[in-house]
């Protein structure tokens, strides 16, 4: 049988989708956009990261509003987002909690300024009972230049595939 990879991700600015899209075509694995409700965010990143702030602090995360494949099928998802205010953006946490108990391998990738603050330590925090590998991290910046950025992410799932 074939493994599974899933590709999972958020992605407010494009940032994030650019680069689930080019591990795609690294993994062949299957995409999945984690969604929230409109006029959740705000299109001005300083008042998202008031209100992903105030999320966190009050501990109601956003609702994702997508339906999830059989995840238990999969043996690999890889769980993309950006990085806000050195912090897993708050549908990524969402998603990290649905997905406490699964048996898949699981890898974070993300987007951020250049700054990830403690992103993979979280993330790896969040699931304390899963298969959590190293992650990978861009910037905007390095998406650009997707030659550079395709053979970065061909070398991580080389390395996180064995």
């Amino acid at each position: 049988m074939a493994s599974k990879t899933l590709i999972v991700y958020y992605s407010l600015s494009g940032t994030t989708a650019k680069m689930a899209q080019l591990l795609q075509s690294v993994t062949d694995g299957e995409l999945l956009e984690l969604k929230v409700s409109d006029g959740t965010f705000s299109n001005d990143m300083y008042k998202t990261a008031e209100i992903a702030t105030q999320q966190i602090d009050s501990g109601e995360l956003p609702q994702l509003t997508n339906q999830f494949p059989d995840l238990t099928a999969c043996d690999t998802i890889l769980v993309g987002g950006p990085v806000w205010s050195a912090k897993i953006s708050t549908p990524v946490q969402s998603f990290l909690k649905h997905i406490s108990g699964i048996t898949a391998v699981v890898a974070p990738f993300y987007t951020s300024t250049g700054y990830n603050g403690t992103y993979e330590n979280d993330f790896k925090n969040m699931l304390t009972k899963v298969d959590v590998r190293d992650g990978i991290g861009m910037t905007s910046g390095n998406l650009q230049q997707e030659n550079q950025a395709g053979n970065k992410l061909s070398e991580w799932w080389d390395n996180l595939a064995k």
